[in-house]
């Protein structure tokens, strides 16, 4: 497995293949980063330059018009259908986990769907940003379970236009 650091304006992240395709993206001091393992290769390669150019320019506050190729490794037919709602969630729009489990339901003829389950497929996800996970808040509006870590979720979302204090919602009985 090789790898390659990008410095975003914001925190530095890692890039992982195996030569050929995309196989990880994830934020220094994330926990994100136990999912990845240690032994690698630093070493650039193609996949490493077309995803850098991805990440210019999203950083840049575009949708880039591509994707890198990637390849998700120890995927279950859940996990893909879940990755696959992901991907219909357009730069600078925000979805609900519920609204992903009813859609996921749906798709599979049941009544419903867990928004749990949902959520531990989208915090597998070992692709960040380039699978936007980053676009998923809770069934109330609220930012919640980012495992690349809530200050980079926050600067994601910035990214993307939206002003998140509209997402920060109050505890019971605290004023915000």
């Amino acid at each position: 497995m090789y790898r390659t650091t990008y410095d975003s304006s914001f925190n530095r992240i890692y890039l992982s293949s195996d030569g050929q395709y995309l196989t990880g993206l994830w934020f220094e001091g994330s926990r994100d980063e136990v999912k990845h393992g240690k032994n690698f290769i630093d070493q650039e390669l193609p996949i490493f330059e077309q995803t850098k150019k991805w990440l210019d320019i999203y950083f840049s506050g575009k949708e880039p018009s591509f994707l890198p190729t990637y390849r998700l490794e120890h995927v279950t037919p859940f996990r893909q259908l879940v990755m696959d709602q992901l991907f219909q969630i357009p730069f600078g729009k925000v979805v609900t986990y519920r609204d992903i489990a009813e859609n996921i339901a749906k798709i599979k003829g049941l009544d419903k769907m867990s928004a749990q389950a949902v959520g531990g497929a989208i915090g597998w996800n070992p692709i960040c940003i380039v699978i936007p996970c980053h676009r998923v808040v809770g069934s109330n509006g609220s930012l919640t379970g980012y495992s690349g870590g809530m200050a980079n979720k926050i600067k994601l979302l910035e990214n993307e236009g939206h002003d998140v204090s509209k997402f920060l919602v109050p505890k019971k009985g605290s004023a915000l």
